[in-house]
């Protein structure tokens, strides 16, 4: 029986273990394998959500240990550390409890084919003080350091009683997470006044989002952009473009003017590169962000047992642009390898990839969505707001439920996060 294993379980790697355990694991033609540093799945582009107390985990996060068991599959709790290809081999390091002490020592697993679908961590360009004083949101445990640290910050603010003294939040980063991010902060610190701090409301907020670049959201059409900044003016919340900074320190961010941005939390959202594990992986060829480079069908060149699907793949298209590491990629390459693996043990021939751009949504908390529709979606590039914007926001979140849920467990998973989002609280004080 052939050993599949997939690194992994974000957008695209639980869609493919789910896919991949309904065909090739339930007939026993393949063992099917899950690693995960995380137990619990959330969708990623729900993190700054997370991050903000808005949603967690126990509501709105896939269990691997139990969506496995449902669907037939193994799951390994580990971090990754490095890929041996020649040998066909994957090291995981020691797994280790809260205080430090050994659960399971380092582990080594063998595979016949291998899926990397480790997706991306941040990338802060060896900025000094980036690491030491800032919160990175390219993971779950990385969302709920924050929404800790932010719970903090908003009892001592609420304590304070002073109306002079405020709340600084600094965000690095005006893409997608930074300037979504800022709108759902904005959003509870109205709602902390009914959540056992009646002293804090959004006016004792100091929201600023730092774009080095000269637009926010600077991968999405000026007609987005121009949007979603005029949405964040009217919240009161500052954005600085054409502002690079140099430094991070226990005070703020330090721009390359010198200028010191104060902060009480800060945030760095400001670009994305392939894992280390990734990166260190031998004979494969890498871009710039680290990302494997890959064929037409998703593999390692020279390598037809190792796939690379998501943030840590590398594809190029015609206009010398790379596939954007969204969850949209990350969906499309999961069902083109999932159907290549399938048709390999039928002996059929492998599909290529095809990159289909459906349009980007930004969505700001309970103020505006905005965002375009492209491809299938529209016969042209379609530029939508409000009610309709939201309602496409929502139905992509769906999609990816379907996908791995199946369509009874999917709807059903809707209608629960539905009703608890009614009769649930709206800010997670935990």
């Amino acid at each position: 029986m052939e050993k599949i294993i997939v690194i992994g379980g974000g957008a695209g790697g639980l869609e493919l273990v789910t896919r991949l355990s309904r065909s090739l694991g339930k007939c026993k033609k393949a063992h099917i394998i899950l690693v995960d540093r995380s137990r619990t799945h959330v969708w990623k582009p729900l993190l700054h959500e997370v991050a903000a107390g808005v949603i967690d985990k126990q509501s709105d996060g896939v269990e691997y240990g139990i969506h496995a068991s449902r669907h037939g599959y193994e799951f390994q709790l580990g971090n990754v550390n490095q890929v041996d290809a020649h040998n066909k081999s994957l090291h995981l390091d020691p797994l280790l409890d809260d205080d430090g002490a050994e659960i399971l020592p380092a582990r080594t697993l063998t595979y016949d084919t291998l899926v990397i679908a480790a997706g991306s961590m941040s990338n802060d360009f060896g900025t000094p003080g980036v690491a030491e004083h800032a919160y990175f949101l390219d993971s779950l445990n990385q969302a709920e350091r924050f929404h800790r640290a932010l719970l903090n910050q908003l009892l001592k603010n609420d304590h304070e009683k002073s109306f002079v003294q405020k709340l600084r939040i600094a965000i690095v980063g005006g893409g997608a997470t930074g300037t979504e991010l800022a709108a759902q902060l904005h959003y509870i610190g109205n709602l902390a006044k009914s959540y056992g701090m009646p002293n804090m409301s959004a006016d004792r907020l100091s929201i600023t989002i730092i774009e080095a670049g000269p637009r926010i959201l600077p991968a999405l059409p000026l007609r987005i952009s121009n949007s979603a900044k005029s949405a964040l003016f009217k919240i009161n919340i500052e954005v600085k473009e054409n502002t690079k900074v140099s430094e991070a320190t226990s005070e703020g961010f330090v721009t390359d003017q010198g200028v010191v941005i104060p902060a009480d939390l800060m945030v760095w959202a400001a670009g994305v590169k392939a894992p280390q594990f990734v990166q260190n992986i031998t004979h494969v060829e890498h871009n710039r962000l680290g990302q494997i480079i890959v064929n037409e069908y998703l593999q390692a060149p020279n390598s037809d047992d190792l796939y690379v699907i998501g943030d840590s793949c590398g594809v190029e298209l015609e206009d010398g642009s790379w596939v954007p590491p969204r969850a949209q990629s990350a969906h499309q390459m999961a069902s083109t390898v999932a159907t290549n693996l399938i048709n390999a043990d039928k002996n059929k021939a492998p599909k290529p990839f095809k990159y289909v751009d459906y349009g980007s949504l930004v969505h700001f908390s309970k103020y505006s969505t905005v965002g375009s529709l492209m491809g299938k979606l529209s016969n042209n590039n379609m530029f939508v707001e409000g009610r309709l914007a939201k309602l496409v926001y929502v139905s992509l979140y769906t999609f990816h439920l379907l996908a791995v849920h199946g369509k009874i467990k999917g709807v059903l998973t809707l209608m629960s996060r539905k009703v608890s989002s009614i009769l649930g609280p709206k800010f997670k004080l935990h």
